[in-house]
């Protein structure tokens, strides 16, 4: 590898520390390397060119930034783990530099991870109207505490309609977030299948719909109230009445950069959940 970006987490002083070691370490070994806040998105971006390598210091938040700085590209992202579930980082900030020789001599594994292609119509022409989301996307109500009514179609056909706090559409990597706690399945993290997960719905369809890569799902917002549209739980838009989101299999993946054994999902599991290390 030859040249290599680290983002972190802005507001976590841990963060900063064991971004500018990683940093040292890396122009020692004679690495091209530059440093940015995962919340600058632009600016990270602008220095992507070139880059083999993002390594991702935080928690699964930073990795999901990460995720958007790299797209469309298929840089690889490794997570150094500073939070608490750590799902998608891959090596606890304790043992980066002992592990970090290992993958630059390419001894890794690459995890191809499915996501999801978001388009929106009646939007605000100012705002944009296409996304990818590796975890989720969220329709869902706003700041005012009233259902919303959603009706739901998959490759034009009517599906149910939902009176509920929203729905969430999860990839395979995002059943292990807002998804499971809505009451949904964990899926196998290299499925490219993806999840229809309703939120508190009242006296309407309670179940998990699972569908192929193939399927187009849309979600038309009637909803008396603003609603919100939320990707990956960092980028926020509102929905109007009569929106229509259309959710799909996107062609971009998101790629990491893996060392430990593809097996080790399913060995720690259980403490992630728990909210172990």
């Amino acid at each position: 590898m030859k040249k290599i970006g680290i983002l972190y987490h802005p507001v976590v002083e841990a963060a900063h520390t064991k971004a500018a070691e990683l940093r040292n370490f890396l122009v020692s070994q004679g690495i091209s390397t530059w440093l940015c806040s995962a919340w600058e998105e632009e600016e990270a971006r602008s220095r992507l060119v070139g880059t083999d390598l993002i390594i991702s210091v935080g928690g699964d938040g930073t990795i999901l930034r990460a995720t958007h700085v790299a797209l469309p590209e298929t840089t690889p992202i490794t997570g150094v783990n500073l939070g608490r579930l750590g799902f998608m980082t891959e090596i606890n900030a304790d043992e980066a530099l002992e592990i970090l020789p290992s993958l630059l001599a390419g001894k890794g594994w690459i995890d191809e991870r499915a996501m999801l292609e978001v388009e929106v119509s009646f939007t605000d022409p100012k705002l944009p109207s296409t996304f990818h989301a590796l975890n989720d996307v969220v329709v869902a109500r706003g700041a005012v505490a009233r259902l919303v009514q959603i009706e739901a179609s998959v490759n034009s056909q009517p599906l149910a309609s939902y009176k509920a706090d929203g729905l969430i559409a999860a990839t395979a990597t995002g059943s292990t977030a807002y998804s499971l706690a809505a009451g949904g399945p964990i899926f196998y993290p290299q499925s490219s299948d993806f999840l229809l997960v309703p939120i508190t719905p009242h006296l309407s369809p309670a179940y998990t719909i699972v569908l192929p890569a193939t399927a187009v799902v849309q979600l038309r917002l009637t909803a008396v109230y603003p609603a919100t549209l939320s990707i990956d739980g960092h980028i926020s838009q509102p929905l109007p009445d009569g929106a229509t989101v259309t959710v799909k299999h996107s062609p971009n993946t998101t790629r990491f950069l893996r060392i430990h054994p593809e097996t080790d999902f399913y060995r720690s599991l259980e403490q992630k959940l728990k909210g172990k290390q």
